[in-house]
């Protein structure tokens, strides 16, 4: 069969990037005023190309999350979206730095058509919204606007849209339920549970004893040292007693279920065995991204106050203070973050039995 060379005719790159429509995206509402400030067409294209990011951001996590529809997530889907999500990262980094280039106008520089932008915001940003919804920030747990509904901006087809987003499911939900999948908490004759607890209770006591030891402590410091350290009663409590993970759950002081924060630990605790590689660096991404878009959410207040300092935001909100305050409580994988305060080091970790590490191994048969 021969291609259909109409089909496959070539393309000119104006045409093939729509240039003329994105070039002549920017319309200078100060212009239109008749006071035309300089400096809007910079804060009109940056404010552009954010926007152009969230799409490609929008684009890599549906895929990503289309991975885990399976029962099964196969090696090669773990491997192109932990490619993805690395993509994503570096997407958030560039826009940090993006900021960079915003700061190169002075606050006078957008007083000058600061009042032509009342009352379009940042917070009207549908795109910035579908992104925080597909990595999993749960609405019941988002910051009011003005003590409504976050998506309350926004008409009823987009609100349509944000919803769908939830009830399709989300990539912490995703991460969640693959977690709760995994083979790791079934192993034949390995309770992990048990021998996780029986090294934090070897790991505490060697530190106690140190603490105990020391000639370099004095008896208020070791007391202090020792309650710090604390033991299984503490911070340990809720990864060795379910219900009090669940009362966590419940309190939305925790995002993963019991099984799933379990299933975690353990890819943590032994991801050297080969097989669990592809998932620890997965999670680890997910971390990243985490982190990367916490990164902008800061730098971002960081530059509102630069620009108005205690001004209200031009969508009436408190400005720099809003925006501080959801990096602050928006971060969506805080339970991933919290895995390595469980970690216990390797010379206590527990050594798998052989037919474990087989199981947690490559290999293959040769055959004649």
């Amino acid at each position: 069969m021969t291609r259909d060379k109409g089909k496959y005719a070539t393309i000119h790159y104006q045409n093939y990037l729509k240039l003329n429509e994105i070039l002549n995206a920017q319309q200078l509402r100060s212009a239109e005023l008749e006071q035309p400030a300089h400096e809007e067409m910079l804060f009109i294209i940056v404010h552009q190309v954010y926007e152009l990011w969230f799409k490609q951001i929008i684009h890599e996590l549906e895929s990503v999350i289309e991975f885990f529809d399976d029962e099964e997530v196969v090696e090669s889907s773990l491997s192109i979206a932990v490619g993805r999500l690395r993509r994503v990262e570096s997407i958030l980094k560039l826009m940090v730095e993006q900021i960079g280039v915003m700061e190169t106008m002075t606050p006078l520089d957008f007083l000058d058509f600061r009042n032509f932008l009342f009352p379009a915001s940042g917070f009207q940003s549908f795109q910035f919204r579908a992104v925080e919804a597909l990595l999993g920030l749960p609405e019941d747990q988002r910051m009011t606007y003005h003590g409504h509904k976050y998506s309350s901006v926004f008409p009823d087809e987009q609100k349509q849209q944000l919803e769908t987003i939830y009830k399709r499911g989300t990539l912490l939900q995703a991460t969640n339920a693959w977690l709760e999948r995994t083979p790791f908490l079934k192993l034949k004759g390995f309770d992990f549970l048990k021998i996780y607890k029986a090294a934090v209770k070897s790991m505490l006591k060697k530190e106690r004893a140190a603490i105990r030891e020391s000639k370099y402590l004095t008896k208020k410091e070791k007391k202090m040292r020792t309650e710090m350290v604390g033991g299984t009663d503490t911070y340990f409590k809720s990864i060795l007693k379910k219900t009090a993970h669940n009362k966590l759950v419940k309190e939305g002081q925790k995002r993963l279920s019991y099984e799933a924060t379990i299933a975690a630990l353990f890819i943590n605790l032994y991801r050297d065995e080969p097989i669990l590689h592809l998932p620890f660096q997965f999670m680890t991404c997910l971390i990243d991204v985490d982190n990367q878009f916490t990164n902008w959410r800061h730098r971002h207040a960081q530059m509102v106050q630069r620009m108005i300092g205690n001004k209200i935001g031009t969508g009436g909100s408190s400005g720099h203070k809003y925006l501080s305050q959801t990096a602050d409580r928006h971060q969506i994988y805080g339970d991933f973050h919290s895995i390595s305060t469980l970690l216990i080091p390797r010379s206590d970790l527990p050594k798998l039995p052989n037919d474990i590490i087989q199981q947690l191994n490559f290999h293959f048969n040769v055959t004649s």
